[in-house]
């Protein structure tokens, strides 16, 4: 049976994870408004509140960049794996997947810059983020080489290589778009990563026994 002081820590802990999204939810209000280079009082005027306020939740600014970034990670990773379940055969959930992490750059590119360009925190988060995503196009190689009867090893390094790719080809476009559309991107992306891997797969295909 739980004690008072039980059931009165607990909705504290739920009122502090509230809290605490609330405040994440402003700092990225903030980002959008103010750009990249956000400061700890945008955040506060954004979550109608005191910078005093702020810090009883995030001790610092690490605290709150960290949080932005799981925040930022839970929604682009939601994203792609819905894009990629509701795409049909593996070059559709290849064009599905870049499609969607080049679709949340254009939508929050202060956002993204937030993120990718101010490493306050010693763990690289987005590494993190594009090592899961790297792992979900990597099941789809796997499950397309096991349809091939080949061996899937070769899915991991080939599905972390097409979305180290596609992050790198990202930042880029981001910091200099040269006039060139996101759709433009995502076809240029797609037709490099997929003939690529079309063709590692059918010479997969060649030399299984």
């Amino acid at each position: 049976m739980h004690s008072v002081g039980d059931r009165r820590a607990s909705r504290w802990d739920a009122h502090r994870r509230t809290r605490r999204a609330e405040l994440t939810d402003a700092a990225i209000a903030a980002i959008r408004e103010h750009g990249a280079g956000v400061g700890m009082d945008d955040v506060a005027a954004a979550a109608r509140t005191s910078k005093t306020a702020v810090y009883r939740h995030f001790a610092d600014r690490t605290q709150l960049y960290v949080a932005v970034c799981h925040r930022v990670a839970q929604v682009l990773l939601g994203q792609v794996r819905a894009a990629m379940d509701g795409a049909s055969g593996p070059r559709a959930k290849t064009a599905a997947a870049i499609a969607a992490y080049l679709r949340l750059i254009e939508h929050d590119p202060q956002v993204y810059r937030f993120v990718v360009h101010r490493p306050l925190a010693d763990a690289d988060l987005v590494a993190d983020l594009v090592s899961l995503i790297g792992d979900q196009v990597a099941d789809v190689i796997a499950e397309q080489l096991r349809l091939a009867g080949a061996d899937p090893a070769p899915a991991v390094p080939w599905g972390h290589g097409v979305v180290g790719m596609v992050r790198s080809a990202a930042d880029n476009w981001i910091a200099r778009p040269a006039g060139m559309t996101r759709d433009q991107l995502a076809d240029h992306l797609t037709a490099l990563a997929w003939a690529g891997l079309s063709g590692v797969v059918a010479r997969t295909e060649e030399e299984t026994p």
